[in-house]
């Protein structure tokens, strides 16, 4: 798997995490597909980060994940 180049975040720590997604069967039958980051690169390595996201550091321990980003006409108006 060394020749995918996944997306990777390095943290205020100076740790560095790599982008991953997997499609999760819930109790209900129904098939969802989570982000989320590593330590090391595995199957399901992201080259990039997905449409509509964008990734924020935890306060408190320094992990990367994923946000989805607001939308742009998402603006308040009186």
């Amino acid at each position: 798997m060394a020749d995918v180049q996944a997306y990777s975040y390095t943290n205020s720590k100076g740790q560095t995490y790599y982008l991953h997604t997997k499609d999760v069967t819930l109790k209900n039958g129904r098939v969802q597909t989570i982000y989320f980051f590593a330590r090391d690169i595995r199957e399901g390595a992201l080259e990039e980060v997905p449409a509509g996201y964008t990734v924020v550091e935890t306060k408190r321990t320094g992990m990367p994940v994923l946000k989805k980003a607001p939308k742009k006409d998402d603006a308040v108006s009186f």
